[in-house]
Order: C-alpha cells, then sequence, then structure tokens
C-alpha cells in the first residue's frame, strides 16, 4: 500500500466554523494535511483521499501545544467560500453601486 501526503495553506479573513455546529476558529492561516492511498490493479495511477487533517492555531494559553482536527473536506470547501463571498460584499463601495 502506497500513502502520500500533499500539504497545503489556507487563510480566512475572518472567524470561520466548519460546519453548522462547528465551534467558531478564529481567522488566519491554517495548514491542511490530506493523506492520499494509491489504489492497485488499475492501469494508472490514481489516489485515494483517507483523511484530511487541520492544525488549528495554537492557544496562548497553551504555548508550543498544537491541535490536529480531522475535518470534512467539503466543510473546509464552503468554509473558504463562505468567507470569500463575505469579502466580495464587504468590499463594494455602497457609493459606486448604481441603482
Amino acid at each position: 500500500m502506497t500513502m502520500r501526503t500533499m500539504k497545503s495553506t489556507v487563510t480566512f479573513m475572518r472567524p470561520f466554523r466548519l460546519g453548522a455546529l462547528g465551534e467558531q476558529l478564529p481567522a488566519g492561516r491554517y495548514l491542511i494535511e490530506t493523506d492520499e492511498e494509491l489504489l492497485e490493479g488499475v492501469s494508472f495511477p490514481v489516489y485515494h483521499r483517507t483523511a484530511t487533517m487541520m492544525q488549528l492555531i495554537a492557544d496562548p494559553a497553551r504555548p508550543g501545544v498544537t491541535e490536529i482536527a480531522m475535518i470534512d473536506p467539503e466543510q473546509l470547501t464552503e468554509a473558504l467560500a463562505a468567507d470569500a463571498a463575505q469579502a466580495l460584499v464587504i468590499n463594494i463601495d455602497p457609493a459606486k453601486v448604481e441603482p
């Protein structure tokens, strides 16, 4: 079984939630790690996502402690889209909007 880990960083401009019932997380940059497994028996390389994790912003009360949370990648995509949509609404200058 061949595994690989993809790393990326996402940035939220304002506080956000992952899913409707999740706790509110602060704005900032977050490291995302996605583990994928190579599917055997296919004539070309195909990877299947097995886990997606987010490194949460450290709690100032507990320096040096890092928390990793398993997340749903669809909820991450939705939260990023909502953050981007809010940025578009905030950046509209009302004086320049025509009726």
